[in-house]
């Protein structure tokens, strides 16, 4: 009944602050005026409509589509990052420990430097989704031995990939003009400015697939949860789980950064806090920790374009500044419980 509640409950605080997020900026548009805007967009003629000038066009063509690609971008985060913990059995895991977002950084800033053209506008995200991708499966094939993936050597893996890209990215930050520096710096702190329904369409289908398998599989994380050895006696094929959760991790996360940039903190403080009011259980923790994902994003987009009048500020840099202090906190609570879960 408490879990039922707690996603009951991060459901609605989600919904509420988007219509708040959807009418705030600057044509502020009342929360009242926003539902009866959505009402008469289904066909009911039912509450106002923007009293303000322009105010159905600030909605539909910049609002609500940058407000459902963070609910997107943050329910895909949450839930690659509860997923990741999961299989890892390691609450410090995160999508950025298998190479998701260096690789769609190297993918991004290699498409800014070059002035690769291909996709059209759609280049750099397109870019930016192989790259992750790319440098997962890089990852995980590196990390194989013998028909098996050992967890700490894929960690291991993932932290030396992720260093030579960081390298890649400087070494192409240094060959790049200085309108090229400004876009890889641009990308890599992370905003939803660039956001649109074309956007929305193409990361939606991805981020819908990935949380739907993830959360098919809840019972399998549960077993994987008592150790390989009993999750094989209980009839888990645990290789074959592992390697469908980290494509699983890379598609979320890949489709997460590829329109926004890097987003940090997001996958690694959300269902760590989460685990703490819902528990270990998979079947509440991974739909919790998109929902919880989404409300941090959401609200963390609002305070990136409303703290300073006319100017934004970058999302991944304010993620980074709360979520920072929230995982030394809960690395020392961790510590404090002798090393449990939280």
């Amino acid at each position: 009944m408490r879990r039922a509640a707690l996603l009951a409950g991060l459901g609605v605080t989600l919904v509420l602050l988007c219509l708040v997020a959807v009418g705030t900026g600057q044509v502020r548009v009342p929360p009242a005026e926003v539902l009866g805007s959505i009402l008469h967009r289904v066909g009911l003629d039912v509450g106002p409509l923007p009293s303000v000038a322009h105010g159905e066009d600030a909605l539909w063509v910049v609002r609500f589509p940058r407000v459902v690609l963070a609910v997107i971008v943050g329910a895909s985060l949450g839930c690659a990052g509860a997923l990741m913990q999961g299989v890892f059995g390691n609450p410090l895991a995160e999508p950025g420990v298998i190479g998701v977002s260096s690789g769609a950084a190297v993918g991004a800033a290699t498409a800014i430097v070059t002035g690769l053209s291909v996709l059209g506008g759609w280049t750099v995200a397109g870019a930016a989704f192989l790259g992750g991708l790319a440098a997962t499966a890089l990852v995980y094939a590196m990390s194989r031995t013998d028909g098996r993936t050992e967890v700490v050597t894929l960690v291991l893996t993932g932290i030396a990939v992720n260093a030579v890209a960081g390298a890649l990215i400087g070494l192409l930050m240094f060959f790049g003009d200085a309108d090229a520096v400004r876009a890889i710096a641009f990308w890599q702190l992370g905003s939803l400015a660039q956001a649109n329904w074309a956007s929305v369409g193409v990361t939606a289908p991805c981020a819908g697939v990935g949380i739907a398998i993830a959360v098919a599989t809840a019972r399998r994380l549960d077993l994987l949860a008592l150790g390989d050895r009993p999750a094989r006696h209980l009839g888990v094929d645990v290789e074959r789980l592992r390697v469908g959760m980290i494509g699983v991790t890379a598609l979320l996360g890949a489709a997460a950064v590829a329109f926004t940039g890097v987003i940090s903190f997001v996958g690694l403080v959300v269902p760590h806090l989460v685990r703490m009011v819902a528990g270990p259980g998979h079947r509440v923790l991974l739909p919790a920790s998109a929902l919880g994902g989404a409300i941090v994003v959401v609200a963390g987009d609002l305070a990136a374009r409303t703290l300073v009048d006319y100017q934004e500020l970058p999302l991944g840099v304010l993620t980074a500044v709360v979520g920072g202090p929230c995982f030394f906190w809960l690395l020392r609570r961790t510590r404090a419980r002798a090393g449990g879960w939280g």
